[in-house]
């Protein structure tokens, strides 16, 4: 059975839509070029924050819309995928405004981190693709569940992280930028490149299977949803190496 990290893109995935095709179908670069257009979006919205924090302009209320209005509709996306056409642009837009404040902020306290966590992003999402389809990688059963309980892991500790902060209690190193803390960082980073693996193992099978042409919208979110967490791992990485300096 299909199983991926990325809750977007889980094996419940194939059997919702599965039969569900009436003309075309989803092809591998029909989903590429959704891919694009979303990362365009985000793109676009980030760099209109960015200006606007180094205009003077507060971005935490940016910040806020776009981290909570992106996962609203990440669920609604998830639960109604058939909308993926609309929602999709919608959360690759609200996410670019979380993106390009929480960018911003890091820019000022480390200038240059942001093209740099960008750069990493983006190469390990090449690199990865060439050892996917060199075929470097096995996406066997075993790794898929590796990644798959990793990946539910980290969750776990970040919705802890997140409840505890409310009565004032931090998660040991989660945070620090010790040698520990960095291990933890460069842990989660490897997990979250991993799950591209799976990313791309999805949008391949969902090929194969002929699934509904919207399928490539909702195959394009859910790699839009990894890089974007493949991002903000690494620039939090980033920022605690350079800390240390």
């Amino acid at each position: 059975m299909m199983r991926t990290a990325n809750p977007a893109l889980g094996a419940g995935t194939f059997i919702g839509a599965r039969g569900m095709v009436s003309g075309a179908a989803m092809s591998i670069q029909g989903t590429v070029n959704k891919t694009a257009v979303l990362l365009g979006l985000l793109l676009v919205t980030s760099a209109w924050v960015w200006g606007k924090a180094f205009m003077g302009v507060p971005v935490q209320g940016f910040i806020a819309l776009g981290a909570l209005g992106g996962l609203v509709v990440a669920f609604v996306t998830i639960l109604k995928k058939t909308w993926a056409p609309l929602t999709a642009p919608l959360y690759a837009a609200l996410e670019g405004l979380a993106l390009g404040g929480i960018s911003a902020m890091f820019e000022v306290s480390y200038p240059g981190i942001a093209m740099q966590a960008v750069t990493l992003t983006f190469g390990v999402l090449a690199a990865l693709l060439i050892a996917y389809t060199s075929r470097l990688i096995p996406v066997t059963a075993n790794f898929r569940l590796g990644v798959a309980a990793a990946t539910g892991g980290i969750m776990l500790v970040y919705l802890a992280s997140f409840v505890l902060a409310f009565f004032g209690i931090s998660i040991p190193f989660l945070h620090d930028s010790g040698p520990i803390g960095i291990g933890i960082s460069l842990f989660i980073v490897v997990v979250a490149a991993l799950n591209l693996v799976l990313d791309f193992d999805f949008i391949e099978q969902g090929a194969r299977n002929n699934l509904p042409k919207y399928m490539e919208w909702y195959a394009a979110f859910g790699l839009t949803v990894t890089l974007v967490w493949l991002y903000l791992e690494i620039i939090r990485l980033l920022a605690k190496l350079r800390s240390r300096r």
